[in-house]
């Protein structure tokens, strides 16, 4: 897998089949919602952000992008959540504008 942390990829191939199964459900689930990906993706962005999982923010930023989302909409995608949680969502604001800026 691409552009996944070091600790994600020793999870998918140590896991005994757990990781590659998580990933299935995740692919599957992806597939069901009525959001669109753009927008399924940005979503996901602003649940991390919320979740303060800040390490998987440059896979899913650099994944908006690809499929269309503008630094405004990504920005707007971290902030979501800061009503409920707080400043916690800092800690993936500048992961997000430097993992767009650097994307393809």
């Amino acid at each position: 897998m691409k552009q996944v942390t070091n600790d994600f990829q020793i999870f998918m191939e140590e896991s005994n089949g757990v990781g590659p199964a998580f990933m299935e459900f995740v692919m599957k689930l992806g597939g069901t919602g009525a959001l669109g990906d753009k927008t399924h993706e940005l979503a996901y962005i602003g649940v991390l952000a919320a979740l303060s999982m800040a390490s998987g923010i440059p896979f899913h930023v650099k994944h908006a992008k690809e499929l269309g989302a503008s630094l405004e909409e990504v920005k707007s995608a971290v902030l979501v959540g800061m009503p409920l949680v707080g400043l916690r969502v800092s800690d993936s604001f500048a992961a997000a504008i430097k993992s767009y800026e650097e994307a393809i």
